[in-house]
């Protein structure tokens, strides 16, 4: 499908080539079945119904919250379907899994409480399950590392093209404001400003994006300097190419290749850094679904709660190393030696 796809010849024989290496493939489709499990995660792990049949009346509680009172229960804030009591006729779909990232279970006699069948990766120090925050958790991560990749790498191309394209005056300046801009502790200023704001993903993207953008800057500079002079550019502007026209549709898909190459890697340090900053306390607003809180309780409850550390340094460990191996299948179908 994706062959039929792909008209130029160059790109085809990249995509074999990556279609070769079986475990970035693999990886490739465990990341994007975790990504949809994620996603849709009210679907697999809830404590409301899908789907609620209860005195002849539809509900779908996943999709919309319900008072109470439309059920009986006049004493109650928010309500418990678990507690409501289904007669002849009422029927309830649920999930697989009956919590939600927030709620804490209440049978549990201290926190936390070890691996059971009701909790299948244990509770954390507040009584919710393991399994379902690392689930919502992975969204974030991936919301998070997607945007710092996305914005980091706009501003990179086309700061790097300008100063590759232009070269002279504009690649000398440009290069002493990025090696200026580069010798910055990046993780401590970014912990200094997010400790004066309140902290929110929009936040954390717009922070890590700040300095982001220079690693790539340096590459896509390189592939401006080396293609600039090439007879397709000099054939373009002597045609009355524009410098923009010239910049964005001959020389920016000559040079992708570096973009392409570093994603996956790139990608995979953003869910680092999340993980990180969640982990000292500078991340997702709590209660938030974070891997890097859950890190952060292990260190706190060491000699008793091993499923802390265990489990969510498994997810974090077997995310990067298959971000690590697609990026490898990405490499080596993109290297020219090939």
């Amino acid at each position: 499908m994706i062959e039929r796809l792909i008209k130029n010849d160059e790109t085809l024989k990249k995509w074999r080539r990556f279609k070769g290496r079986k475990l970035a493939v693999v990886s490739v489709w465990i990341i994007l079945i975790c990504c949809f499990v994620s996603f849709t995660a009210e679907f697999w792990a809830n404590s409301k119904p899908l789907y609620l049949r209860y005195n002849n009346q539809t509900y779908f509680p996943v999709f919309k919250s319900y008072h109470p009172s439309e059920f009986g229960q006049e004493d109650a804030v928010v309500m418990d379907y678990r507690t409501l009591e289904l007669k002849d006729g009422d029927s309830a779909i649920w999930p697989l899994i009956h919590w939600n990232p927030y709620e804490s279970n209440k049978d549990v006699v201290s926190y936390p409480s070890e691996p059971t069948s009701i909790n299948l990766m244990g509770t954390d120090d507040r009584g919710r399950d393991i399994f379902v925050r690392l689930m919502y958790g992975l969204r974030y991560s991936v919301i998070f590392s997607i945007l710092v990749w996305v914005l980091t790498f706009v501003v990179g191309t086309v700061l790097g093209g300008v100063m590759g394209y232009f070269g002279g005056r504009t690649d000398f300046w440009g290069q002493r404001i990025v090696e200026i801009l580069s010798t910055v502790p990046q993780f401590f200023l970014l912990i200094i400003i997010i400790s004066i704001f309140k902290p929110t993903l929009l936040l954390l993207v717009v922070l890590s994006s700040v300095f982001g953008w220079i690693s790539i800057s340096y590459y896509v500079r390189g592939e401006y300097l080396k293609n600039r002079k090439k007879e397709f550019v000099e054939a373009a502007r002597a045609l009355g190419a524009g410098h923009v026209r010239i910049f964005f549709r001959h020389l920016l898909p000559n040079s992708f290749s570096p973009i392409i190459t570093f994603s996956p890697f790139v990608i995979a340090g953003n869910i680092v850094s999340l993980a990180s900053l969640d982990y000292l306390g500078f991340g997702l607003t709590p209660p938030t679904p974070s891997w890097g809180e859950l890190l952060n309780q292990a260190q706190k409850h060491f000699t008793i709660g091993w499923w802390l550390a265990v489990y969510p340094s498994l997810a974090l460990f077997l995310t990067l190393t298959m971000l690590s191996l697609i990026g490898e299948g990405v490499r080596d179908a993109m290297d020219p030696k090939e």
